[in-house]
């Protein structure tokens, strides 16, 4: 069953924009597209957005701007779409609060995988409070708490948290990460588990520099606990 989403691209390229955009609407996406980074901030405010595909190289504000500036004000999904496959313009995307990215050309059906597998990781968990510490995670309201104050995770912020306190004490590998939170079930890119990993210690530690949550396992990956 195809997955209907609202996706709005930012792409400054015509022809990348013109033919992405066809492609995603014949998948059953509804999408609107926009020219530079001032117009797709306006245009994610203006109506109901499920997913932003963004370019690194815009003319006004870039995309990691952009990216900064939506993910202040929602938790809406972001793939980057960049023109460089390696760590500068990746790094700097999921530093900035990306979900995920596609590198350029982008084939329509790459894209199109990478954002059903972005919206199914919305899917709500069944009813249930966990609380380690100063952490209380309601997995049915999808919400976290530290210190009983609200902590604002993205959503790949929230299933990887989701995931590894699955089962406290459990190593989970960089790659079952990248299979169970980004859904790549192939030979993935590290760098998206080290810096959601890095990202969301920053929201959840007290110290992200001497964690007491989400523990390195040298040699093989990260677990939660023990608290």
């Amino acid at each position: 069953m195809t997955t209907v989403a609202s996706i709005l691209l930012v792409e400054d390229d015509p022809a990348i924009r013109e033919g992405l955009g066809m492609a995603l609407r014949r998948q059953g996406h509804t999408v609107r597209t926009a020219e530079t980074g001032e117009e797709g901030v306006e245009l994610s405010r203006s109506g109901d957005t499920d997913l932003v595909v963004l370019d690194v190289m815009l003319p006004g504000i870039d995309g990691f701007e952009v990216c900064r500036r939506l993910r202040a004000e929602s938790a809406v999904a972001i793939i980057m779409v960049t023109a460089r496959d390696d760590d500068i313009d990746i790094v700097s995307g999921l530093e900035a609060g990306a979900d995920d990215y596609v590198v350029k050309p982008v084939l329509p059906r790459v894209l199109d995988a990478r954002i059903k597998a972005v919206l199914r990781r919305r899917t709500t968990e069944p009813p249930r409070v966990d609380r380690f510490g100063a952490l209380s995670i309601d997995r049915q309201a999808m919400t976290v708490t530290k210190h009983d104050e609200p902590i604002a995770l993205t959503p790949t912020e929230m299933r990887l948290l989701l995931e590894l306190t699955a089962a406290p004490g459990q190593v989970l590998s960089r790659q079952q990460l990248l299979e169970k939170v980004w859904e790549h079930d192939y030979l993935g890119d590290s760098r998206l588990v080290d810096n959601g990993i890095q990202r969301l210690r920053a929201k959840v530690e007290d110290d992200s520099a001497v964690p007491r949550y989400i523990q390195t396992v040298r040699g093989f990956g990260y677990r939660f606990g023990p608290v």
